[in-house]
């Protein structure tokens, strides 16, 4: 199975190989917070980036792990590349996944603020 997500102009288009998730992240830190984000993370080599890597722009802010990537058109931000102590990742912006039901994810909360 897989499934695929998109920036909001539709842009940036993306495909992660594996289940959908039934759960997902999320965080109080400060960029989360004001963005809204519900992320899943997956392993770099399950995603694929189908179109739009020539329109990304990218921000890093507080220890610059997470390379946060924005569709330079629309502002969206669909995913985000980084590390995790198993190797590449990328976070995946729920909310930018149409085929999730973003009502029925068990919803585990950080409290990445306190970073």
């Amino acid at each position: 199975m897989s499934y695929a997500g998109s920036c909001h102009c539709g842009a940036v288009t993306f495909t992660v190989a594996g289940d959908a998730p039934d759960e997902a992240m999320s965080c109080n830190c400060s960029h989360c917070r004001r963005k809204g984000f519900l992320l899943t993370f997956v392993p770099a080599d399950q995603f694929t980036l189908e179109s739009g890597g020539n329109g990304l722009t990218s921000y890093q802010f507080y220890k610059h792990k997470i390379t946060h990537q924005f569709c330079a058109t629309c502002g969206a931000q669909a995913f985000a590349l980084g590390e995790s102590p198993d190797g590449p990742m990328r976070a995946i912006n729920l909310r930018c996944v149409p085929d999730i039901d973003i009502d029925a994810l068990r919803i585990n909360r950080v409290d990445g603020a306190s970073f």
